[in-house]
């Protein structure tokens, strides 16, 4: 199979070190890609934390220096004045109470949802649709405010949520493969630098304990954690 000769190929780029530093697996992914369409490039880290425990949660957002390469389809629900602050940021959609209905009867056309906090009572309601979808809005991302204008105009310029899931891993883009090696790298160091700020008190041992980088169809990447100083 063409596909398979394909992947033999890429793979055969990513040979030599077992580990590389930042810098070189960023080079690595890009020099792998071979997927005619503009792949996206996404970090898996694998943390020393545990899960399970509330105060072992690693969860924030970053606006990454060079974006990732897609403009997210924004809703607000909001109310009055912040309706219109909401529309001259740029929200794809603005709505009131009436958009909770339609979303429970299925309709879903956006990648984003800020919400003003008078509307989390009906927006509350949401929880089992938009939770699973990762798209229910949070204080903690900054998409539950009454600063909706800024709220809009971070996501339209990139902003990335990194979030652990139960296998204690945090998967996130950095951008598209279009971007090149120093883009991306700039953009990955960003994110693991805002990660290792999000470190919670109680985390024993070394946090950061794996990473790779892959693109959508090329071959994992992996970087040897002890080449970033940040990385413990």
């Amino acid at each position: 199979m063409a596909e398979g000769k394909k992947i033999k190929a890429a793979r055969a780029q990513v040979v030599g070190k077992p580990n590389y530093t930042l810098e070189e697996a960023m080079e690595l992914v890009e020099k792998a890609k071979f997927a005619k369409f503009d792949e996206t490039v996404e970090m898996s880290l694998r943390l020393g934390v545990d899960p399970k425990h509330a105060d072992q949660q690693v969860r924030g957002t970053i606006v990454l220096p060079h974006g990732i390469g897609k403009t997210k389809k924004v809703l607000v629900v909001a109310s009055g004045e912040k309706m219109k602050e909401a529309e001259d940021a740029g929200a794809d959609m603005v709505a009131g109470e009436e958009i909770i209905e339609k979303i429970q009867g299925g309709w879903m056309d956006f990648e984003a949802m800020v919400a003003t906090p008078d509307m989390m009572k009906s927006v509350g309601k949401l929880g089992k649709v938009l939770g699973p979808r990762g798209l229910m809005p949070n204080p903690k991302t900054g998409t539950v405010t009454f600063d909706v204008g800024k709220a809009v105009q971070e996501i339209k310029a990139g902003k990335v949520e990194y979030r652990l899931d139960k296998t204690a891993i945090i998967h996130a883009p950095v951008g598209k493969i279009s971007f090149g090696a120093k883009k991306l790298y700039e953009n990955a160091r960003a994110l693991l630098e805002a990660i290792a700020k999000a470190k919670p008190a109680t985390s024993k041992g070394r946090y950061m304990k794996s990473l790779t980088f892959s693109s959508s169809m090329g071959p994992g990447v992996k970087v040897n954690l002890q080449t970033l100083e940040f990385a413990k």
